[in-house]
C-alpha cells in the first residue's frame, strides 16, 4: 500500500519535528513536507499534493481555519485535520465547518493522534466523543445556541480574540500567542464590539466569560 503522505503546518520547529518523529513510527505514514506559517503551508500543499495537511490554527500570518478554507477550495485531495492548543470545545465545530476532516488538542495522547490520522485517511472525520455529541444535540435542537447567532459574525481571528479574553488572557499576551501587535488586537476588541452591540470593554470581558464557559459546560 501507498504511504500516506502527511504534511505539518505549526510555527513551533521543535512540535513539528515531534509530530515527525511520531508519525513516521507508524508503519503506512510518512511525513514528506513541513510549513511554519499558512503562506508556506499553502506552498508546500501545492508542491506536493499530499493525503493529509495537519494543521494548526494559530499561525504567524493568518488563521489556520482560513488557511484550511483554502486548502479545502483550491486542492480538495488534501484532507486537514487540526492539532491545536485551543480547547476544542470553542473550535471544533467551526473548523469541521471550514472544511477540516478532524480536531484533536495538543494534550491529546499519540495513539489518539495515529487513531484520527487512519480515520481521516479511510474517508471519515474525527472529533471526540464530547464534540460530537454536541453537534448531534444542536441538529436535533434539544440544546440552545447560547450566543452563537452574535459569534458566528466574528471572523476566526477574532473568535482567537475572544475566546483569550474570555480565559482573562491580558492584551499583552494575546498579541504575543497570535504574534500581532498589541494595537492589532485592539483594533479587533473593537471590531468584536461593534458586531456584537457591546460598548464597552468591561461589558466584552463579561460576554467572553460567559460564552467560554457556555462552550465548555454544555
Amino acid at each position: 500500500m501507498t504511504p500516506c503522505r502527511i504534511i505539518l503546518i505549526d510555527d513551533h520547529p521543535i512540535m513539528r519535528h515531534g509530530l515527525a518523529q511520531l508519525i513516521r513510527m507508524e508503519p503506512g505514514l510518512d511525513v514528506c513536507g513541513e510549513a511554519g506559517s499558512a503562506h508556506e503551508g499553502l506552498q508546500v500543499v501545492e508542491k506536493l499534493k499530499p493525503c493529509i495537511a495537519i494543521v494548526d490554527i494559530t499561525l504567524p500570518d493568518k488563521s489556520g481555519l482560513e488557511l484550511i478554507k483554502d486548502i479545502h477550495a483550491m486542492y480538495p485531495e488534501t484532507q486537514t485535520i487540526v492539532l491545536s492548543m485551543h480547547d476544542e470545545s470553542l473550535y471544533a465545530e467551526r473548523a469541521l465547518r471550514a472544511g477540516a476532516r478532524g480536531y484533536i488538542t495538543k494534550e491529546t495522547a499519540a495513539e489518539t493522534l495515529i487513531h484520527a490520522i487512519q480515520r481521516v485517511r479511510g474517508g471519515g472525520i474525527y472529533v471526540s466523543e464530547a464534540v460530537a455529541s454536541r453537534m448531534l444535540e444542536q441538529v436535533t435542537g434539544q440544546r440552545g445556541k447560547t450566543g452563537a447567532a452574535g459569534v458566528e459574525q466574528l471572523t476566526d481571528r477574532e473568535l482567537e480574540v475572544l475566546a483569550m479574553i474570555g480565559k482573562g488572557t491580558p492584551t499583552k499576551i494575546i498579541a504575543e500567542k497570535l504574534c500581532i501587535s498589541a494595537r492589532t488586537v485592539e483594533a479587533h476588541r473593537a471590531h468584536i464590539k461593534g458586531k456584537l452591540g457591546i460598548t464597552d470593554g468591561p461589558a466584552l470581558v463579561r460576554y467572553a466569560v460567559q460564552w467560554v464557559e457556555s462552550r465548555v459546560t454544555t
